[in-house]
């Protein structure tokens, strides 16, 4: 548990991104047009899981997720596990990409010995993560979005472009609805 702790990067933006959150409305419920978006994201990169994750202080939430219907998650054991909408901070690279404000491609999360440790790793049996971060006019890191698989995967440089392209779009997306809100 320690080694893990060390790999969690420190988030000192976590505050003032817990305020953008609220202001936004986001983070806390499951939203139905970005689980349309992670399902679109899921068909374009033909990964089984995508994600619209927003990061607080103490979790990560899916306010927009996809889980392909053959794509069942299993515990090292090989017991089903579901797929929720929370996931511990310290859990998948999320909030590495959140703190550093760049996109994250791991063909094969094994590969890299920082990252290969992660729990998501030994207890859903991802092996590749893509994602990017989510950074709003403010200029808060908001949270990403991300696809993972199972097996490895080469993303390489279309996967990377493709990924920040999208991201792009989240953004927007969050800015329509917030200048709607605010008319």
């Amino acid at each position: 548990m320690f080694y893990e702790r060390l790999l969690t990067p420190v988030d000192e933006e976590a505050p003032r991104r817990v305020l953008r959150l609220r202001e936004l409305r986001l983070g806390d419920v499951p939203d139905p047009e970005f689980d349309a978006f992670a399902h679109d994201l899921a068909r374009v990169t033909g990964a089984p899981f995508a994600m619209v994750n927003f990061i607080d202080e103490r979790r990560q939430f899916f306010a927009g997720l996809y889980v392909a219907p053959d794509a069942e998650a299993v515990s090292a054991g090989g017991e089903p596990i579901e797929v929720g909408r929370e996931m511990a901070r310290d859990h998948g690279w999320c909030p590495h990409v959140v703190v550093r404000r760049l996109p994250l491609v791991l063909d094969d999360v094994c590969d890299y010995p920082r990252f290969a440790g992660n729990p998501v790793v030994d207890t859903i049996g991802i092996r590749s993560y893509m994602g990017a971060p989510l950074i709003d006019r403010s200029g808060v890191a908001l949270g990403t979005i991300c696809v993972v698989d199972r097996e490895p995967r080469p993303w390489g440089r279309p996967g990377l472009e493709l990924i920040k392209a999208r991201a792009a779009e989240m953004v927007k997306l969050i800015h329509r609805r917030e200048d709607l809100a605010t008319g």
